[in-house]
């Protein structure tokens, strides 16, 4: 069995300090969050506390133990929460069919090579009439020394997503393009400039004066274009080969 993985995760203590940014994800998400939920990259528990309250137990899944320490004891000790170090493969064919009401992966999807194995493994486990959220980065274009650094395979497009979701057995709910504003910082730093870590300064201030300018606009517009998908898809039953 692989062992798990070592990630230092400086990124993500960086990006944690984000509330407008995280906050919007999970506002549009919140619905769809209920009963047993899987979170699938806890990190540091940055979206764990953000959805700790919707449900009625929460696994959270996570490769390097380290960074789950991190983790706020109102969490990791309660009794509704599960912590699994180790891969979504690893994962997987541990747990039985049709166990978890939601499961929630904020920019995971892209770290892991063999997607569509995962999306079917992730068909298997929910629920009928459960939820698959996804929030993944967006447009191959922008893909960066800053994505390869930080392991990703590839940056997504919305419709050849949407259809790798259709093709294992879910019906989408909403699928969009997120946070148009953010396409051209990103390509300008980390595509043109080739910039390898965020900037915590700039980080805060995209996120304090930015991010609620772009949620209001796209509350009236359906973006084009984004920095991130968001999808949201329903488990249905695979048809009989």
């Amino acid at each position: 069995m692989t062992e798990p993985q070592i990630y230092e995760g400086h990124d993500l203590k960086i990006l944690a300090d984000l509330p407008n940014y995280y906050g919007w994800i999970i506002e549009v998400f919140r619905p769809y969050i209920k009963g047993r939920t899987m979170e699938i990259g806890t990190g540091i528990g940055t979206i764990s506390k953000l959805i700790f309250d919707d449900t009625e137990e929460l696994i959270l899944v996570e490769p390097s133990a380290h960074l789950t320490e991190y983790l706020p004891t109102s969490i990791s000790k309660s009794p509704k929460v599960s912590i699994f170090n180790e891969t979504l493969e690893q994962r997987l064919p541990r747990m039985a069919d049709h166990s978890c009401d939601t499961v929630i992966m904020v920019n995971v999807l892209e770290h892991i090579e063999d997607d569509g194995s995962a999306l079917k493994g992730l068909h298997r486990v929910l629920k009928p009439g459960g939820h698959l959220l996804l929030f993944v980065p967006a447009l191959q274009s922008l893909y960066s020394e800053l994505d390869r650094k930080h392991g990703h395979f590839r940056r997504y497009h919305l419709a050849p997503l949407a259809y790798k979701l259709n093709i294992h057995g879910f019906k989408i709910h909403d699928k969009r393009y997120f946070d148009l504003a953010g396409v051209f910082p990103w390509w300008l730093i980390n595509t043109l400039a080739k910039k390898t870590e965020f900037n915590p300064a700039i980080a805060t201030l995209y996120d304090r004066f930015f991010v609620p300018v772009t949620k209001f606009i796209e509350r009236f517009i359906v973006p084009p274009l984004g920095k991130n998908i968001l999808i949201i898809a329903e488990r249905a039953a695979l048809k009989p080969e």
